[in-house]
């Protein structure tokens, strides 16, 4: 049994919920950098929508003009602590992707999961370098990397929030 970090454990091991975890969010990676991507050059439209519905219930000084823009200002809201979270993972991920020491092990991550493409497409990629299960191990190997760096970086106690 490993020792807590309270106890000084200075190579502290991702266990399994972990690595499974980071292999879950990795999955999750381009569709967050997208949906960030998004959200930022659209938050000034949805702002805008905000004030002109702000504007609109003055004008008419109807309730529904108010439940629109209340509506709108939590849609905003929402969008705004989901992109928070996905920043935050983002920003985790990234790191623990730099500290990935094995340069195929980083270029597999890299290809399947930074960059998004399928299981398949990553196979076909390395397949004139590398056989199929050697690739299966660097990406494995390179995901127990980054579940270990995210251990060590705290990421696992701060992950309070599911998707």
């Amino acid at each position: 049994m490993a020792m807590s970090w309270g106890q000084g454990e200075l190579f502290p091991t991702a266990n399994e919920a972990e690595n499974q975890r980071t292999k879950f969010l990795l999955g999750k990676y381009k569709e967050m950098t997208m949906l960030m991507h998004d959200f930022e050059k659209f938050e000034e439209e949805l702002r805008q929508v905000a004030i002109d519905g702000e504007a609109a219930r003055r004008i008419d000084q109807e309730d529904l003009h108010a439940d629109k823009t209340a509506n709108a200002t939590i849609l905003i809201e929402k969008q705004r602590w989901v992109y928070q979270r996905y920043q935050f993972y983002t920003h985790q991920l990234r790191r623990a992707f730099s500290l990935i020491q094995d340069d195929e092990a980083r270029r597999a991550i890299d290809y399947r999961y930074m960059q998004g493409y399928s299981y398949k497409e990553t196979l076909l990629f390395f397949r004139h370098g590398l056989s199929d299960s050697t690739i299966r191990r660097k990406i494995s190997e390179g995901t127990e990397s980054m579940a270990n760096s995210l251990k060590l970086m705290g990421f696992f106690e701060q992950d309070d929030a599911e998707f």
